[in-house]
């Protein structure tokens, strides 16, 4: 059989889809502009929604010719998938759940198959079925490649809301020139545990710091991973010039520290924080006054 000058070989429908969407991909991206997707993504220029639209169809054009339809690692995904992430993102900001976003990704295949369906219309009827099975199936690609794309970009949404969580609920607090306190409350895991240690560490070298108190009152249990990050905590904040002390150890915490056999011979500890501060006040030579005013003054 001959070989058609625009379609590329009889018999392979991937290829007719590929020269399909480059033939068409002007009217194409004309009808996904005007569709919930593009239009409400990109409201401010409609010509903007037509060029974000033509970018998709080169990207399947692409992965057509490479006859990876099914595959949403196709290489021709690449330049549109941070595209596809945003857009998806966008409208799930918007209120719209994963299956909405999905389903007004779905939206975009009727116009290309109409399309493909209007030009192929004359050809034999299993020759635009397998034509209209790909272009399907390509569709369907893009979709897994959108989706994908939209919920890696909001796990790593999560990630970075997380970590700014756990750096809110990690205060530096300065207590007096050269000592600064890191008040710690709730369940301490080894991400919080990391926070910690760099939060503190970068406060030492802020404030000139000679001494740095960890006060774990607030911490109702540590396990030997928690232990062993507090105990490098102590040993860089040294390193750093600065004396760590921990305070409010807790008698179950100081048994589970026993249990795990942990040497606590050169940590520093106080029974509270108020008694870790006299401490340091104390070797910076700073006299405490009595109750009586609650005052404190340089020797």
């Amino acid at each position: 059989m001959p070989e058609r000058e625009a379609g590329g070989p009889l018999g392979t429908p991937t290829l007719e889809v590929r020269d399909f969407l480059r033939r068409r991909r002007e009217q194409i991206a004309q009808r996904w502009a005007d569709e919930p997707l593009f239009r409400t993504v990109f409201t401010l220029s409609r010509d903007e929604a037509v060029e974000a639209g033509k970018a998709v169809v080169d990207a399947l054009a692409q992965v057509a010719d490479a006859q990876r339809v099914e595959d949403s690692d196709a290489a021709g995904f690449t330049g549109v998938r941070e595209q596809l992430g945003r857009m998806s993102a966008s409208r799930s900001r918007a209120g719209l759940s994963v299956t909405q976003v999905s389903n007004e990704l779905a939206s975009l295949w009727p116009p290309v198959d109409k399309l493909l369906t209007s030009e192929l219309e004359e050809r034999p009827a299993e020759e635009l079925r397998a034509c209209t099975t790909t272009l399907s199936t390509l569709m369907g690609t893009l979709r897994v490649v959108a989706v994908q794309t939209a919920l890696s970009e909001g796990q790593a949404l999560i990630d970075r809301q997380r970590l700014q969580l756990l750096e809110v609920a990690t205060p530096v607090i300065r207590l007096w020139d050269g000592i600064v306190a890191v008040p710690l409350i709730g369940t301490l895991d080894s991400a919080r545990s990391q926070v910690v240690m760099e939060t503190l560490l970068n406060a030492v070298v802020d404030q000139h710091a000679r001494f740095a108190i960890l006060d774990i009152t607030g911490v109702p249990t540590v396990d030997s991973l928690v232990a062993q990050h507090l105990m490098k905590t102590v040993a860089a904040a040294r390193l750093m010039g600065a004396e760590c002390v921990i305070s409010g150890i807790r008698p179950a915490i100081a048994q589970t520290m026993v249990h795990l056999g942990l040497d606590l011979g050169s940590v520093l500890t106080r029974a509270s924080l108020a008694d870790a501060l006299g401490y340091c006040l104390n070797e910076l030579g700073v006299a405490v006054s009595g109750p009586a005013d609650g005052s404190a003054v340089r020797r």
